[in-house]
């Protein structure tokens, strides 16, 4: 372990080299031979999870590291779905409280295994879409605009307009519900040493259903979601696709985000993607080099900062060579601009 290099982004976590740390997302019964090829693409961290329907347990969490350590691939971020995206804690719906003491249990199991990162989204009524739109070369991606949305989608459940949950719900409601809900798992968090790193909700800014997304939907919902967690184990996971969804009326761009948060100490995990424009105008989730963002921009701002978490892929396009093409051009990508920003960063004038 004195051989590697400790994180400063997730205390506990160890890499084999310092810096920017690229991840990749498997599912926990990946084949030996997608597991290999992550490994072979220099995929350093695996995000990975169990199926809602399994066992979730210290003990199960911990077959799942042990299976990937045997590869040499150390498990970053484990999800359990059952306990993301809760309409129950985010509306304060009648089982709110067994839900949060489900999802602390999962802090526990976590630990336990030791797993010292957790992922958190916090939307009511799940992602939107309107289907998918081809891009370059004829590929297939998600794709939302607005004025068709009809229903949101989460691990089997839908939500439809135009109210998902019977009744239009105020945004103070929510800045209540989601104080209630912190101020529970801060301690947890704070005791165990896992950090938390929230998602912004997809797509951000706008009211779906009757429910507005005013917390994990701009800027300043981010920062006042912070500040009242006041914890240094609550943070944010930069989803930059999303951050591109919502545009000018996130209140900052990525880059901009990316120096105050990380700033802060509260970028925790990155995921890396593009669209193709913002809202209002609609999307459709694209290549890393085919949409509106310059991705290097990005990966300059977080060698700026420092930032030593890991970065992924994420909502990968459906493309002629399945999705491991789409990883392994993903992948590639991402290292490339690494290694561009790390190069301009050694040539820059010291002090």
């Amino acid at each position: 372990m004195s051989s590697q290099s400790p994180l400063t982004t997730i205390p506990g976590y160890y890499a084999r080299r310092p810096g920017i740390q690229i991840g990749t997302q498997l599912r926990h019964d990946a084949s030996e031979e997608d597991i290999l090829m992550r490994l072979q693409l220099g995929a350093e961290w695996v995000m990975t999870d169990v199926p809602r329907e399994a066992e979730h347990s210290a003990d199960s969490y911990q077959r799942v590291v042990e299976r990937f350590a045997s590869y040499g691939l150390p498990v970053y971020r484990l999800a359990n779905h059952n306990v993301h995206n809760m309409p129950a804690v985010t509306l304060a719906l009648p089982e709110r409280d067994a839900k949060i003491a489900e999802y602390l249990a999962y802090l526990h199991h976590l630990a336990a295994a030791g797993i010292r990162y957790a992922t958190y989204a916090h939307m009511a009524n799940g992602i939107w879409s309107t289907g998918t739109e081809p891009i370059r070369g004829g590929a297939l991606s998600r794709a939302f605009h607005i004025e068709q949305a009809t229903e949101g989608h989460w691990v089997g459940e839908v939500f439809r307009s135009p109210l998902s949950h019977g009744r239009a719900y105020s945004e103070a409601e929510l800045w209540d519900n989601y104080s209630y809900f912190i101020r529970k798992v801060v301690p947890v968090a704070e005791d165990l040493g896992i950090r938390i790193g929230i998602h912004p909700d997809d797509p951000p800014v706008y009211t779906l259903a009757g429910v507005p997304r005013p917390i994990f939907g701009t800027f300043a919902g981010y920062r006042q979601a912070l500040e009242i967690a006041d914890s240094p184990n609550i943070g944010m996971c930069l989803c930059v696709g999303c951050w591109l969804e919502g545009g000018a009326a996130m209140g900052k761009d990525v880059p901009d985000t990316i120096r105050y948060f990380g700033g802060l100490g509260k970028l925790f995990k990155v995921h890396f993607r593009n669209v193709t424009a913002p809202m209002p105008e609609g999307f459709v989730e694209t290549f890393l080099d085919d949409g509106y963002m310059d991705m290097h921009r990005v990966m300059q701002a977080l060698q700026e900062m420092g930032y030593d978490g890991a970065i992924i892929s994420d909502h990968l396009p459906q493309m002629a060579g399945g999705r491991i093409a789409a990883e392994a051009f993903s992948l590639g990508y991402m290292r490339g601009l690494l290694q561009a920003t790390q190069n301009q960063a050694a040539d820059q004038p010291k002090d």
